[in-house]
């Protein structure tokens, strides 16, 4: 399974940047990205590992709980 590159945008916008067959290459160009973009430009950059472009944006749009806070 590949590994997308996505650019989270105000509003839950999402612009898929690149794809990658491994990890390591997928992190260094998001760490590329987040370095050479102005913070304020530049939102959200995520890795996600998915079958496909479509299960990956439906990953990123999904809310996500916290887990226990100490000893539960």
């Amino acid at each position: 399974m590949p590994y997308y590159l996505y650019q989270v945008k105000p509003f839950g916008q999402l612009e898929k940047l690149a794809e990658f067959e491994s990890f390591r290459s997928a992190s260094i160009r998001a760490k590329a990205i987040r370095a050479e973009t102005p913070a304020a430009a530049l939102g959200k950059i995520k890795v996600m590992f998915a079958e496909s472009a479509l299960q990956a944006e439906d990953l990123l749009c999904q809310v996500r709980t916290a887990g226990p806070a100490g000893d539960d």
